[in-house]
This record gives C-alpha cells, sequence and structure tokens, in this order.
C-alpha cells in the first residue's frame, strides 16, 4: 500500500518602471496575449505549451489502456486485491477532499497571501476546469462502462472524484508555483488521498484513478489556455485599437504616457 501511495506521489512531483526619464512614454500592449488588467505582457500563465500535456496525456494514456490491456487489468486486480486486505472503516471523507485545494486557494487570498489572480478571475478558471472536467468525465463512463470493484454499477472508468481531486490541487499549483512552490504542490496530498481513498472505498480500479488524475490536470490546463478568450466574452468584445493619453509622475520627473491596445 506505502509503495502505491508513493508510486502517486512520484507522478506529480506594466506599468514599466522607468527611472531619470522625463520624456514621453509609449507601451504597446497586445490584446491576443493580455491576460489580465493586472498581467504583465510577458507573462507565459495563459500560454498553449505542448509541455504542459506530456504528465496529463501519460495519465490518460495508462489508464485507457488499462482498460483492454491484460496486464493492466492484472495489475488493477492485484492491486484491489492488496487494498481489501488492509482496507480500514470505510469514509467518505473523498467526497471533501477532491475540493480541498480550491478552498485553500481561496482561503489564504483571504488571509492575505495573494495567488496568481483576483477572486473574479480565477473563480472564472477554476470554474471553466469544473466543467471541464464534468464535460470529459462523465460521457467516457458510459462509453467505457467499466463495472466497478464492488460491482455497484459500469461507470468505474474514469475516477470523477480523483479528476475533480487533481483539477483542484493542479489549479492551486498554477496560482502559487511561481509566488510559493511548496505551497503550490501542496494541494496534490489532498488530490492524492482522494484518488487512494476512492479504492479504499472499492469505487475504482487504479487504472480509473491514474485516468482520472490525468483528466484533472488536463481540464485545468485547459481552462488557464481559454481563460483569455473567456474573460473577452464577459467582458465585451474590445475595438481592435484603442489609444489613451495621460500624464505620469515618477519619482520626481513628469512626462506623458502613450498606451496603445491593437
Amino acid at each position: 500500500m506505502k509503495g502505491l501511495i508513493a508510486s502517486l506521489v512520484l507522478i506529480f512531483i506594466n506599468f514599466h518602471e522607468v527611472k531619470g526619464q522625463d520624456t514621453i512614454r509609449v507601451d504597446t500592449v497586445k490584446d491576443s496575449v493580455a491576460t489580465s488588467p493586472k498581467l504583465n505582457n510577458d507573462d507565459a500563465t495563459h500560454h498553449f505549451t505542448y509541455k504542459k500535456l506530456i504528465i496529463p496525456a501519460a495519465l490518460i494514456s495508462y489508464g485507457v489502456a488499462s482498460l483492454s490491456i491484460k496486464g493492466l487489468q492484472q495489475l488493477n486486480s492485484s492491486t484491489q486485491y492488496e487494498i481489501s486486505e488492509h482496507k480500514p472503516d470505510p469514509i467518505k471523507l473523498d467526497n471533501y477532499s477532491q475540493f480541498a485545494p480550491a478552498v485553500i486557494v481561496y482561503g489564504l487570498n483571504a488571509a492575505g497571501i495573494k495567488g496568481k489572480h483576483n477572486f473574479r478571475d480565477r473563480s472564472i478558471i477554476y470554474g471553466t476546469s469544473l466543467l471541464i472536467s464534468s464535460a470529459i468525465v462523465l460521457p467516457l463512463k458510459h462509453i467505457a462502462k467499466e463495472e466497478r470493484p464492488d460491482g455497484s454499477n459500469n461507470l468505474s472508468f474514469p475516477s470523477g472524484h480523483t479528476a475533480m481531486a487533481f483539477a483542484s490541487a493542479q489549479f492551486m499549483f498554477r496560482e502559487y508555483k511561481d509566488t510559493n512552490f511548496w505551497l503550490g504542490i501542496s494541494g496534490y496530498s489532498f488530490a492524492v488521498f482522494t484518488g487512494v481513498y476512492r479504492m479504499l472505498n472499492n469505487k475504482h480500479w487504479f487504472g480509473d484513478v491514474v485516468g482520472g488524475a490525468g483528466f484533472g490536470i488536463l481540464s485545468t490546463e485547459l481552462a488557464y489556455w481559454l481563460y483569455p478568450k473567456i474573460n473577452q466574452l464577459l467582458g465585451g468584445k474590445k475595438e481592435k485599437s484603442q489609444t489613451m493619453i495621460m500624464p505620469f509622475y515618477q519619482q520626481g520627473n513628469v512626462g506623458i504616457g502613450l498606451v496603445k491596445n491593437f
């Protein structure tokens, strides 16, 4: 059992400042990559890169493969048998731990430990992540029709609880990885706990949990990538070109600022 938990843990482990100038300043901002009024144009938070897909793709591939490859099916069965020998009394904490990382994010922000985004922006991102996760997981359950270990139904793959848990953990990681890395990755402990207890409660196979983790991480990555587009839709369409001229005073220097969006 310790080896199982260890294996799961190992998987997831402007304003521009100008001094000494009293001349006209020109700032050019491209809306196509701007993510938030408070974010720098060079911030890659919402940029899409294939590297971000490596881990979720590997986890999803394993989960899908476990549905049909005999060796992985046997691993599912042997893992579940091992769990049944050391099975504790059933608990329902996994119903709540799946959302714990996201709750912590909001709690930390309320306590003054700021993350990457403000309340509105992170709520849009997290809500989008949960919607994407549900839109992927629920149909797949009916397509895969894998029977649960306890035989209660055939909606075992992928694990929805685990998908939500890792979507929440990835959300916490993305919000805090640049300011406090260790705080950012701490959310994965709740996600691993959720996945393990879905197996301990005899509701999912090992492959279901691994696949669910991949779908959860993928959902959050897609949510961060889609956020600028969703934000623009919610805020209304912007004109193709906007220009704003304003005076500025900085450390005894007076000048005129020209900001142009296009």
